[in-house]
């Protein structure tokens, strides 16, 4: 008796939701040999009889909910200092939706891409939907309306071109293949970079620290006027190198081991591992020469400028490309991601203030009184917003002139690390070449994989 396709789905995310966590864990392996994939490995070669086999809509549809927002988040922290009830900044959030993994300061900076045989798709995160969203037809509605066709086609480069620096070594035989989906994340650091540094400079007097430039001589970064005036402490020094992406990108490598475990519990493939060269992926023009736009993100040059030679070890002009970093991607007209720096701001002062509105203008995060009405239990919402501490004047311009001062010394934002980052990594899903693994391996799939076809497919 054959099965009803809408019945098949349903048992299959039935099964998934009642898979238990730890077994999911404990059983998790990597599986990078996709349906119709082929193996020359010696005497181990294996050459597939069956054809790539895309995910189906919803199998995608479940994978592109794990990587938006999932409620609201709580903020769960004292107004108070304990030692002295002086009041300290319980506001550092930029979202106050949650997510299905942890974010630094709810940065929300993550951005995913998904690849498929139809083409190359941004992500948009959606509103948290009510409840548990896991019935078939919401799931694959939501995926419908997150998803931003970019391309028409596989992000790829062109046949023949996938050794390095495009492809990592045996990656170029198994990544990215015909019927397999790829989550690509990339991280928008800029407006963390900003928030993060007012929430460190809203220490106690005297634990404020000095920010020094590692990348000029280790001089005060902007903040001379700082140190006179007493608000920063002249003998606690910071480097910003030391800062790097400001930890915002911890997100993205929380997000992509989420969707491996959702995928492995779903008995398919599911590899993590080094992606298309981040640079060629997104257009740098350091290789759009050789590989095209690509995903067409806009990019800043900085202007070279002598004191590069010492700070950068940039020798001549024409290695100032070397300095090049993304900031934006448009398509439409519309800006997907947008980093808080020039061109995409008129100067840095405007990039702050933006972060700054975001949360406190008349249309920010704390602004917004039903938010917090969700969040809280009668009125503590209320109280919460009207009793926490805030970012205080000093410290907003405090920062500003730091960012400032990146801008205008290295000609760009941030200096020290890229205003989108790309952690280098993709995670691959697809359907297992189950006779591969029966054929070489003792335990090499699990329960969940040698039932898949039947609990998700007709």
């Amino acid at each position: 008796m054959s099965v009803k396709p809408e019945t098949s789905r349903q048992e299959g995310l039935a099964e998934l939701l009642s898979r238990p966590l730890l077994e999911t864990i404990w059983k998790r392996r990597t599986h990078r040999v996709s349906r119709g994939a082929s193996v020359p490995a010696g005497s181990m070669s294996y050459r597939s009889p069956h054809r790539p086999m895309p995910l189906t809509e919803l199998e995608e549809a479940v994978l592109i909910a794990l990587t938006g927002c999932s409620g609201l988040t709580m903020p769960d922290r004292p107004f108070e200092d304990p030692r002295d009830g002086e009041p300290i900044m319980a506001k550092p959030n930029l979202h106050m939706t949650g997510r299905t993994a942890g974010s630094t300061d709810n940065a929300h900076g993550t951005h995913f891409f998904m690849i498929n045989d139809s083409g190359t798709y941004f992500l948009r995160t959606l509103p948290p939907a009510p409840g548990l969203p896991f019935d078939a037809a919401t799931l694959v509605e939501r995926a419908r309306q997150a998803k931003v066709r970019v391309l028409p086609h596989r992000l790829d480069v062109m046949e023949g071109m996938r050794d390095f620096p495009a492809y990592l070594d045996s990656n170029r035989f198994l990544s990215n293949l015909p019927g397999t989906t790829i989550f690509l994340p990339v991280v928008d650091i800029s407006h963390q970079y900003i928030n993060a540094l007012m929430y460190l400079l809203t220490q106690p007097d005297g634990a404020r620290p000095t920010l020094v430039d590692d990348r000029n001589f280790y001089r005060p970064a902007g903040v001379r006027k700082w140190v006179k005036n007493g608000f920063l402490n002249p003998d606690l020094k910071l480097p910003l190198g030391i800062l790097g992406p400001m930890r915002t990108q911890v997100e993205a490598d929380l997000l992509v081991q989420n969707l491996m475990l959702t995928a492995d519990a779903m008995g398919l493939g599911a590899w993590i591992h080094a992606s298309l060269h981040p640079q060629i992926a997104l257009g740098d023009p350091k290789f759009s020469r050789a590989y095209g736009r690509m995903l067409g993100f806009d990019f800043v040059v900085p202007r070279f400028r002598l004191a590069d030679i010492p700070r950068w070890h940039v020798p001549l002009p024409k290695y100032t490309a070397l300095r090049s970093h993304p900031i934006g991607l448009r398509a439409a007209g519309e800006h997907l991601i947008k980093a808080a720096c020039p061109p995409n701001y008129s100067s840095m002062e405007e990039a702050v203030e933006s972060v700054v509105r975001a949360k406190f203008g008349p249309d920010g995060i704390y602004s917004d009184q039903s938010t917090f009405a969700r969040i809280y239990k009668g009125d503590h919402g209320r109280r919460y917003l009207a009793e926490a501490g805030e970012y205080d004047r000093p410290v907003i311009e405090c920062v500003r002139d730091i960012c400032v001062y990146l801008h205008e010394t290295h000609g760009r934002f941030p200096a020290h690390t890229d205003a989108i980052h790309v952690p280098g990594i993709w995670l691959q899903t697809h359907h297992v070449e189950s006779e591969y693994y029966e054929r070489f391996f003792e335990n090499g799939t699990t329960d969940a994989h040698a039932r898949h076809d039947a609990r998700w497919h007709a």
